[in-house]
């Protein structure tokens, strides 16, 4: 039931006209503004979760501009304001939270035999302990990104990716901007709550946002589930505000109340997620039995394309929440539910072109143009051929007829020719399509000798290097470049230094204060650490920490760039390949090209004390969890800027597992199965006072 008092004048037929919100008294401004964002609460929930609108989609624009001139004037912004879901404040990088519970995993099969198999295994453990399962709570499985948010007196306070099951991405920020999840709960919530839901993407606002992205000469995505997991990392909370993201719940993973009990069965739940205002999927059944279970399944596949979301199965649960908790978990799946997947599509189709990609390291992919064809609800229009040595390995031309299956019921691929145009096989080409250089083969793999010539690896260079892979250059994300590149401002990566600030501002979206932001930043990255400018050269095979290998063995831009291949191949993780790797990008006359044109335009990659990284804690290797006094990236990199190892997970090769507070309790389980020293922020201190290392490291 609603919570917004019925008397609530922006709830039906509201008044569009308003009085200048500069004759408004602060008293006046906040009722108001109280009012409207009550009554667009329930605004959102009528047309995003029941589909039920009370008012039209202009008079909601008007009540909602409303509300963002009050909260501007008198500075009324709450952080769970509807307009916080379009103008939420970007995050710097994804924090790493631990989940209340574990997200843990299903078992699954396509085989009806082994569902009844776990129907027999359940109600025999069951009954061993005098207990029924209550039937079965059947579900669609959604294909999207598992999602755990928790809220405490009933305001959303986070929201986290499944990550590994233990820990998870903190999307907070991101999940605020999806107009389907509540930020505050409805009717009688429990005092904490941690529930768990998959975002997703529907299929029409799918198609409509890829279209969106080929009109800006944009890669579409390859499926829902692609674009969904690209948009709920995003940093900006405005641009996942901005595509057309949805999710579902089911799932109570902590409940905490002094007055109401848990609901007592999965069925139950689902309706009191009812009426707290989630979003929950209508073709739910509770059934009596696995028979029924399987009945439908059978019969929600028989739907499958109608629907506008992905599924790839159903899920079977015990209905009974008592008997789920007997059942328990293994170490990594519940063993109170069951997938029972679909069977992979397959369709038959023709290819009427095979064209040729080129990426960022020069690795060229060839892509099958198909005849549009229906495939689960999807038109596939496309499909990765992989390499080179795949198109042999097929036998595959332009003009076949060819099955296309869906790795993982997700990614289209080429899996056999079915008929064959020709004798022939498609010929790769020799030379590269965009720049003309020569294509140089390496096993089954092919790569364009252009390097920073060709425009092709310059587009996704630049997104590269100033991506946080390489010198976090904040404010020219992957459109932003696009539209610099369409607008001529940038053919180089050079000529980022050399950006006109009036030239910016006048370019659409742009202003002065955009333009100026962008400029400092671009400035502040004229003097890179030498590593992370190795990193955002886009040079094959090395990623950071091979740079942060070569930074430290070097020690200058200009010893890395004349090593013979048989010094490049006495540092760590450098072998024969990656060393030759290394000496052809840098013998490139077209990449030292570019890398004289960076260094013409002020760039000085800052070079590295051999001596001082070469000792102190050289071989040692550290893992950080928890919340220390300063930032933990800020403790890695001290570690290894003494020429030790900072690695994300704990193994037999960590030296020491160095704990803050609230720490993840997996590496703390890891460590004490590798028997890996624990220490606590005191005791690091101590280790690097041993090794005369300040602590904190300077900002």
């Amino acid at each position: 039931m609603s919570r917004v008092d019925e008397s609530n004048p922006y709830l039906r037929d509201p008044p569009t006209e308003f009085e200048s919100v500069e004759e408004l008294s602060e008293t006046d401004a906040a009722e108001q503004a109280q009012q409207l964002r009550a009554a667009i609460r329930e605004h959102d929930h009528r047309y995003y979760v029941e589909a039920d609108p009370l008012i039209a989609d202009r008079v909601y624009d008007l009540l909602f501009a409303r509300l963002q001139d009050l909260e501007a004037e008198f500075n009324l912004a709450e952080r769970d304001s509807p307009t916080q879901r379009v103008g939420g404040q970007p995050v710097d990088e994804l924090q790493t939270v631990e989940h209340t519970a574990p997200m843990l995993s299903i078992e699954q099969s396509g085989e009806a035999e082994d569902v009844r198999e776990f129907d027999e295994r359940v109600r025999r453990e069951l009954g061993d302990e005098g207990m029924d399962p209550a039937g079965y709570v059947c579900e669609p499985k959604f294909d999207g990104i598992s999602l755990e948010a928790v809220y405490e007196e009933g305001r959303l306070v986070r929201a986290a990716t499944r990550g590994d099951g233990r820990e998870g991405d903190d999307v907070t920020a991101q999940v605020r901007a999806i107009p389907s999840v509540p930020q505050r709960l409805r009717g009688e919530y429990p005092d904490f709550l941690a529930v768990r839901g998959e975002v997703f993407m529907p299929k029409d606002g799918f198609r409509e946002h890829n279209r969106q992205r080929i009109e800006r000469g944009k890669e579409p995505f390859a499926n829902p589930r692609n674009a969904t997991a690209g948009t709920i990392r995003q940093l900006d909370p405005s641009v996942v505000a901005s595509r057309p993201l949805d999710c579902f719940f089911y799932g109570i993973m902590a409940y905490e109340d002094a007055d109401r009990e848990r609901p007592e069965t999965q069925w139950a739940e689902l309706d009191a997620f009812r009426s707290w205002g989630f979003h929950v999927d209508d073709l739910a059944e509770h059934v009596d039995n696995i028979e029924a279970a399987i009945d439908y399944r059978d019969e929600l596949m028989e739907r499958r394309e109608d629907l506008n979301y992905e599924i790839d199965g159903v899920v079977i649960k015990v209905n009974d929440i008592a008997a789920c908790e007997m059942l328990g978990n293994t170490s990594r799946a519940t063993r109170s539910a069951f997938a029972y997947k679909f069977p992979a599509r397959t369709e038959i189709t023709g290819i009427t072109d095979i064209v040729v990609q080129v990426g960022r390291t020069g690795r060229m992919t060839p892509v099958a143009l198909l005849e549009p064809v229906q495939v689960g609800g999807v038109t596939v229009s496309r499909a990765t051929l992989h390499n080179p040595g795949e198109i042999e390995s097929l036998g595959v031309d332009v003009g076949d007829t060819v099955r296309v299956l869906r790795a993982g019921d997700v990614i289209p691929y080429i899996d056999e020719v079915v008929d064959a145009a020709s004798d022939s096989t498609f010929a790769f080409p020799d030379h590269c399509p965009v720049c003309e250089s020569p294509v140089e083969r390496d096993g089954p793999l092919a790569f364009c000798t252009g390097g920073l010539a060709c425009q092709s690896q310059v587009d996704r260079a630049i997104e590269h290097y100033v991506s946080r892979g390489g010198l976090d250059i904040e404010g020219l994300g992957p459109e932003r470049i696009s539209q610099l590149r369409e607008a001529k401002l940038v053919d180089s990566l050079a000529d980022l230094y050399g950006l006109d600030r009036e030239a910016l501002a006048d370019l659409e979206g742009w202003g002065d204060k955009s333009a100026e932001n962008l400029l400092a930043e671009i400035d502040a990255a004229r003097e890179p650490p030498l590593d992370s400018f190795l990193t955002a050269l886009s040079i094959p095979e090395v990623g950071s920490a091979t740079a942060t290998a070569l930074a430290r063995e070097f020690g200058s831009l200009a010893a890395v760039i004349h090593a013979e291949p048989d010094e490049l191949e006495a540092v760590d993780d450098v072998g024969p390949i990656v060393a030759e790797k290394i000496r052809d990008f840098f013998d490139s006359e077209e990449n030292r090209a570019a890398l004289d044109g960076l260094l013409a335009a002020g760039v000085d990659p800052q070079s590295v004390d051999i001596a001082e990284t070469a000792a102190d804690l050289a071989g040692l290797t550290f893992v950080f969890t928890g919340s220390l006094s300063v930032a933990r990236s800020d403790a890695q990199d001290l570690v290894e800027a003494h020429g030790a190892n900072a690695t994300g997970s704990v193994s037999g090769n960590t030296d020491y597992l160095v704990i803050g507070e609230s720490p993840g309790q997996r590496k703390q389980d890891d460590a004490a199965d590798n028997d890996v020293p624990v220490l606590d922020e005191a005791e690091f201190v101590d280790l690097l006072a041993d090794h005369g290392i300040e602590w904190p490291p300077e900002s």
